[in-house]
């Protein structure tokens, strides 16, 4: 078992987790609920991103290890993934400042797109762990640190 991937992974899960409860919360009008649920969420996320982050310095990315026919689809996939998570992360950001600073107005406008995005970020997150890690043996890893100093 690739011990970093999953519990990032998890966390992303966990995340996600976390922010549906929080929905459900704020539709109900339990809005202490939902500042917990979505604190909780969003530092679940930063955990997520700090080992993420880390292992990509530290460790590196493992390349797609699947068959070779697949690489343009799976390629095109983590794009998607990427864009998903980059915008997903930002929005989450502004929606974390909206609602502690109280601009509610701007916060209950944003929250779909921002809420959307970040569960097909979790779902993509977790089909991307599935590929490289479950389904087909991970490819080469190199970390950032040793690209560079070979480079």
């Amino acid at each position: 078992m690739h011990i970093l991937p999953t519990i990032s992974t998890l966390f992303i899960v966990i995340s996600a987790v976390f922010m549906a409860i929080g929905i459900a919360k704020v539709r109900n009008g339990q809005i202490d609920g939902h500042q917990k649920m979505m604190t909780y969420a969003a530092v679940s996320a930063l955990i997520f991103f700090i080992i993420y982050a880390s292992r990509t310095v530290f460790i590196g990315n493992t390349a797609f290890g699947g068959p070779e026919g697949l690489v343009p689809f799976y390629t095109v996939f983590l794009i998607f993934h990427i864009i998903l998570a980059t915008s997903g992360g930002i929005l989450g950001g502004v929606q974390v400042y909206l609602g502690y600073k109280r601009k509610l107005a701007r916060h209950r406008k944003i929250a779909p797109w921002a809420s959307t995005i970040w569960f097909g970020t979790a779902i993509t997150g977790v089909m991307v762990y599935v590929l490289l890690y479950v389904l087909y043996p991970g490819g080469e890893t190199t970390s950032l640190i040793k690209a560079i100093l070979q480079g």
